[in-house]
């Protein structure tokens, strides 16, 4: 229930798709007694629409959560493992298309290649599965094992666990697949702004990960005080930081984490 209600009531609370949502109300509205109301909720639909695509609102609603983990300290030496998060392939446009298809956060991938070969001893771990709530059979992890390989990681270093459709499967599964030893050291490779959800998952979960930020949205402070100039950008990031602060408050009211913005464990 909790991943249909996330597919369905999360994603039509998304700003683009509520505020479009009510601009077709307003529209509804005007044609009935409540016209009043229909041009009201018109007028703010489009107020709010300029807001979310020009202002520094994504930013601001971003940082935060981008700025909760500091970058990897490599000082430390080389860890065990690496896992990397799904959510940067279509799954079932690659498997239309015959050949991987990366859409959003290519980061991930980028910087998971780029561990393997500094760390050739770690092994790899990718997961991820399907997180549509309609689609075939196809699985992230097929698709990015591919990937993996034709960046020079070998298939022997790699682990697909290929059944996880959202961030607590993905600590679930991983956990079980990896079955992680006292004493040994996994990074986690996802987007920044999507950590703090996935550290306190993986806490949650029992394992023990140490963050590995990438595919940052917002720079630095400037970025607070800058407007845009194309709004469909602005509209997708300011979906992305609401779907995440969403989730988090999601996750929080259910229990599957213990803090609402979990930070860094405490030395």
């Amino acid at each position: 229930m909790f991943f249909v209600l996330s597919k369905t009531l999360g994603v039509m609370l998304l700003p683009a798709n509520f505020l479009l949502g009510v601009g077709i109300v307003s529209v509804i509205l005007m044609a009935t007694r409540f016209a009043r109301l229909g041009r009201a909720l018109a007028v703010a639909s489009i107020v709010l629409l300029a807001i979310c695509g020009f202002s520094p609102l994504a930013s601001w609603l971003l940082y935060p959560l981008e700025q909760r983990f500091p970058p990897w300290n490599a000082a430390r030496g080389a860890p065990d493992g690496i896992i990397v998060l799904g959510g940067s392939i279509d799954a079932d446009l690659s498997a239309t298309r015959g050949t991987p298809v990366v859409r959003n956060a290519a980061d991930r991938i980028i910087a998971a290649a780029a561990l393997a070969r500094q760390y050739p001893n770690a092994r790899v771990l990718f997961s991820g599965g399907n997180g549509n709530l309609l689609s075939n059979d196809a699985k992230e992890a097929d698709q990015a094992g591919a990937i993996l390989e034709s960046l020079g990681i070998a298939k022997s270093r790699l682990m697909m666990e290929r059944s996880s459709r959202n961030t607590q499967e993905n600590a679930e599964f991983s956990k079980a697949l990896v079955a992680p030893k006292a004493g040994e050291r996994w990074l986690l490779v996802t987007s920044a702004f999507h950590m703090p959800r996935s550290i306190g998952l993986f806490r949650k979960a029992g394992f023990a990960v140490e963050p590995y930020p990438v595919d940052w949205r917002v720079g630095g402070r400037e970025d607070l005080v800058t407007f845009g100039n194309i709004a469909v950008d602005g509209l997708g990031r300011t979906d992305v930081a609401v779907r995440e602060w969403l989730g988090l408050l999601a996750y929080r009211l259910t229990g599957k984490i213990d803090e609402l913005l979990p930070g860094p464990a405490e030395k």
